[in-house]
């Protein structure tokens, strides 16, 4: 970078930076974030006259492309550019451009703090760098996300390289493993790796002489007489490949065998899915606005990981001692349940044989607020006398210890660090939306913003958690690193400033092997292509058909004057995030969509009295005067009403019955499983630019990806769609096709928990090897809950204790 900016600052590329800093201090402003930068810039270019090439090909052109964000101060001119993915450089110029200096961290955010007129020396500095430095580290930016591979590598690396060694850890590590007092896959009689290599070689001579089909039953007394506990197969076949893996392992390492052989190893029984602040419950109960994609994506990976989980163990001949799967959803018990089924202790998790949803009540400081729902910001001050409690519960439903414990955003993510911690049980992080990256500047104005939002406490609770996990799992890449154009949700906590509390000059090691790219799925018995008429309901299909272009209702807002028109669809919770008030106003400033299409909406309200919280409220309000603003009412139908998982699926493929589109309009979105849920059915779908819709979509030469701060763009990319649709019969149904076939292939829950168990697996046995790496960076995870942590929590409480609702 230091190449580049001599190269400017060398050449006569040097006055236009003089002019365009001159530009950037005309505007009265003192920060500025990329797509800003990028848009003075193209302005700048545009004014003074500059050649095509200017943009993008001159030295400028690409400092400007790299640049991320840029501060003035009072005689400095300070650059944050990203010369690649998941790397920053902080540089300072002076004001008459005759010096330029790559600045320290530590440096930058100083005179972020001085920025908003919250400078402190002396300031806490939060390094987790140390903690990393020993550790195996991925090299290749382009496989942040494939820790598994590279930990099978890495593994098989040392297997060969002094295999005696491994040999013996890998045969220490296998025999730990029971359920219950049963020792599984080696007993007491195998004393060493190499003994266990040996009887591998004559249990295989023994069992090749056996029928493939014969069952572990009628063999497993010889077995067990040379040191072969059960676990490695039902049949004479299956143990023989489970130990042929092995044997061939310790032979011949290699990754792919490595992987085979741990995915058959039966180490996991008893898993942990946290998910606390959100209604968690099931068919009309399911979630909040806040958190209702959340909960349907723990209900259906509970679902997923005891099927799978079933299915290992008959495998692994294990049912016979009576073992079985058990999967506890770990979530608060709300008193005051409103009618569903919140406030019971205890529920079987439908369509399985042995999940639970366990309900632990907050411990009552005010009743006021205790017995009620509480929103995902203002939780923390309850979440470890919860822990506390939901230990010994824990405890006592399994009567044992979880093999596994996954936390769900911050406040999950941060009970199952404290639960891991003292339970010395693997854990498994998944947050898909962090809150920081969502609001620009967040962290910079926390002041402002801590009344409403209190991200002092959620911010250090990510810190704490994402770095005491063992492994961390996402849905994209982007998720982890961003794209060339903007940071992902975790690079974001690598360097940020919390003005007058503290500085983290290096918050998570983006090259760790515990990021592992583990997508989800959706539900096929309710999300499925529009032409798979045979698992389709007439009776439904006809009422959402009415619901959506016609019925009367005072939850329903809009009279089309032509249902027929081509629809475009988008359901969405009512937030600044989500953006509908964006997707409106796209819509009502084009009068060729107006003439083209109506557009239909799907939220779970309708009027600002119904809101939850004032920004809701706000959102709400801006629809009805967009709508208005334009005169929308006859081209619009907004559903401000709750539907089931069933009747939004059947809406989806109503919608494509008429050839319509979705289009997810969020100014961020990690993920989107609305955008599963409409591929899948087959609609052609239209999603943020600002996101991991770049990963599920990949975006073809028509594109589908879109900038939702660029309205007049996106509405011109939707009627190019439209018209090719015109001019090609085939061409929707053949993008309607390529998307369903795409979210089939790639985003199923089989592929997700088959990878998330192999995960864990591995993880668990890393944890063995290397334990040593782990105590310290607890240690000073410990350190951050209770001096920084624990007193944001203590804050709230104290409002808490004074509120009436």
């Amino acid at each position: 970078m230091n190449e580049l900016l001599q190269s400017v600052l060398n050449s006569d590329e040097k006055a236009a930076l003089q002019q365009l800093i001159s530009t950037l201090m005309a505007s009265g402003k003192h920060y500025f974030l990329r797509n800003e930068i990028l848009q003075i810039f193209a302005d700048y270019c545009h004014n003074f006259q500059k050649p095509a090439y200017f943009y993008y090909s001159s030295s400028i052109g690409k400092l400007i492309q790299y640049t991320h964000e840029i501060i003035l101060a009072e005689e400095n001119f300070w650059l944050v550019v990203r010369p690649k993915i998941a790397s920053q450089e902080v540089w300072r110029l002076s004001a008459d451009l005759s010096d330029c200096k790559l600045m320290s961290p530590q440096a930058f955010l100083d005179v972020s703090d001085r920025l908003v007129n919250r400078y402190q020396p002396n300031i806490l500095e939060i390094d987790l760098a140390p903690f990393y430095k020993n550790s195996p580290s991925i090299n290749d930016s382009r496989n942040i996300g494939q820790g598994l591979a590279f930990l099978n590598h890495y593994l098989c690396n040392q297997l060969l390289n002094d295999p005696q060694h491994w040999l013996e850890i890998l045969f220490r590590a296998l025999r730990q493993l029971q359920y219950d007092g049963i020792n599984l896959l080696i007993g007491d009689r195998i004393r060493s790796g190499v003994q266990l290599a040996q009887q591998i070689k004559q249990a295989l001579k023994f069992l090749s002489e056996r029928p493939a089909n014969e069952p572990y039953e009628k063999f497993h007394f010889y077995l067990q007489d040379i040191g072969l506990e059960p676990g490695w197969g039902n049949t004479a076949a299956r143990v023989s490949e489970t130990l042929a893996l092995l044997d061939r392992l310790i032979d011949t390492p290699q990754p792919a065998i490595l992987e085979a052989f741990v995915a058959r190893v039966p180490a996991i029984f008893r898993v942990v899915l946290v998910s606390i602040h959100g209604w968690v419950g099931q068919q009309d109960v399911i979630g909040r606005d806040e958190t209702l994609g959340q909960v349907i994506y723990v209900l259906e990976q509970a679902r997923s990981l005891e099927n799978k989980l079933s299915k290992e163990i008959q495998l692994a001949g294990l049912e016979a001692f009576g073992i079985q799967p058990h999967v506890i959803i770990l979530t608060r018990l709300i008193p005051n349940c409103e009618g569903t089924s919140c406030g019971l202790r205890l529920e079987k998790v439908e369509k399985t044989e042995n999940a639970w949803i366990l309900r632990v009540p907050f411990a009552e400081f005010n009743p006021e607020i205790t017995n009620n729902w509480i929103s995902k910001f203002e939780i923390w001050p309850y979440l470890e006398t919860f822990t506390n409690d939901a230990e010994k519960e824990l405890l006592t439903l399994f009567h044992g210890r979880p093999n596994l414990i996954i936390g769900n955003y911050s406040d999950g993510n941060l009970v199952a660090s404290l639960l891991s911690r003292r339970l010395k049980v693997t854990q498994c992080n998944i947050a898909h939306s962090l809150e920081k990256p969502k609001y620009l500047f967040s962290n910079l104005y926390w002041h402002n913003l801590e009344d409403e939002y209190h991200f002092s406490a959620q911010f250090t609770a990510d810190l704490i958690s994402m770095n005491a996990a063992d492994f961390i799992i996402t849905s994209t890449y982007q998720e982890i690193v961003g794209t060339p154009d903007g940071m992902g949700q975790y690079e974001s906590y690598k360097l940020f400033t919390m003005p007058q509390l503290y500085h983290v000059v290096d918050g998570i090691d983006l090259f760790s092997p515990k990021f592992n790219l583990v997508p989800p799925g959706v539900d096929e018995t309710i999300f499925f292509p529009y032409t798979q008429t045979q698992h389709r309901d007439f009776d439904l299909i006809k009422q959402i058909d009415n619901l959506l272009f016609h019925s009367q209702d005072p939850q329903i807002l809009g009279d089309l004057d032509a249902p027929d028109k081509r629809p475009i669809f988008s359901v969405a919770t009512v937030s600044s995030i989500q953006n509908l008030t964006g997707l409106v106003e796209c819509f009502g400033k084009n009068q060729e969509l107006q003439k083209r299409c109506n557009l239909i909406f799907i939220t779970s309200k309708l009027h600002p009295s119904e809101a939850n919280k004032p920004e809701e409220a706000r959102e709400i309000q801006r629809l009805h005067d967009i709508i208005n603003e334009y005169n929308l009412h006859n081209h619009i139908r907004w559903l401000g009403m709750r539907l089931s998982g069933r009747e939004i699926g059947e809406a989806y493929r109503v919608i494509a019955d008429r050839q319509g589109i979705y289009v997810h309009f969020a100014r961020f979105e990690a993920f989107g499983r609305s955008i599963l849920e409409a591929m899948i059915s087959g609609l052609p779908t239209f999603a943020t630019q600002f996101g991991g819709a770049l990963e599920i979509i990949e975006n073809r030469e028509n594109g589908f990806i879109i900038n939702p701060t660029d309205l007049e763009k996106t509405a011109q990319t939707i009627l190019d769609f439209l018209d090719q649709c015109e001019n090609n019969s085939e061409h929707w149904q053949e993008v309607s096709q390529w998307m369903s076939q795409r979210i089939i292939n790639r985003y199923n829950w089989n592929a997700h928990t088959t990878q998330l168990l192999i995960i864990s697996k591995m993880f668990s046995f890393w944890n063995f090897v290397a334990p040593e790496n782990n105590e310290a960076r607890d240690r000073y995870m410990e350190t951050l809950f209770h001096l920084i942590y624990k007193p944001r929590a203590e804050k709230i409480l104290e409002q808490h204790m004074r509120s009436k609702r």
